[in-house]
């Protein structure tokens, strides 16, 4: 009962999709552990790496916005406006993560990276599914933007998976709570990670492959 009061609903529903990941477990490895529902596994999906030049043209792009004679929007891949944000990003994924890519499928934007298990708290957290991953395995998160007030983004978690298997959304706050560093600003969701934004910044929407900054219009 001990066992059940600390990890809940989480471990049993797990369970169950760890049992039929077993079987098929090798397929789903080789496929890059991103297929297990077709939102993520849309075929033609281009996972952008983070780049310097990335970054830069991201920047470029947000800064238009801040200008008054500046365009009221701007268009950006998601692998440069990842690489841009990348210093707040690198403050809420977990510390191990790297060969961290983006891609924007359907309506959110994805981030996956390879992690070490215990960043999770391994197997005291993830129980016997810890055994179904590897010791540093691949981790998705998938999501939304919400602007929350001027200078303050957050990044609604929607979708997490290890490997190929989703964890349930009941659980996300918890895992986010592990790897989450710092105070959780005010007004940020418990299945959210905040985001420093330039004040100008009005609204971020994601689609039709790409991400879409609006500048705040007065």
């Amino acid at each position: 009962m001990g066992c059940l009061r600390r990890l809940g609903c989480f471990v049993l529903v797990l369970l169950a999709l760890a049992a039929a990941a077993w079987f098929t477990r090798d397929y789903w490895y080789h496929r890059g552990g991103t297929a297990a529902r077709a939102r993520t596994s849309a075929a033609g999906v281009e996972w952008e790496p983070l780049t310097p030049e990335g970054a830069e043209r991201a920047r470029a792009a947000v800064a238009s916005l801040g200008q008054k004679s500046g365009p009221v929007y701007a268009n950006t891949h998601a692998g440069d406006l990842t690489a841009y944000l990348f210093t707040g990003l690198q403050r809420q994924l977990p510390p191990s993560a790297t060969d961290i890519k983006a891609a924007v499928i359907g309506d959110r934007l994805y981030v996956k990276s390879l992690v070490n298990l215990t960043d999770f708290g391994g197997a005291k957290v993830l129980g016997p599914l810890a055994g179904f991953l590897s010791e540093r395995d691949t981790v998705v998160f998938g999501g939304n933007f919400e602007l929350l007030r001027p200078g303050l983004a957050q990044f609604h978690v929607q979708e997490i998976k290890l490997r190929q298997l989703s964890v349930p959304q009941a659980a996300i706050p918890r895992l986010l709570a592990r790897i989450r560093r710092g105070a959780r600003p005010t007004g940020v969701a418990d299945d959210a990670l905040p985001l420093v934004v330039p004040g100008y910044i009005g609204d971020v929407r994601v689609g039709q492959g790409r991400v879409t900054l609006y500048k705040t219009v007065r």
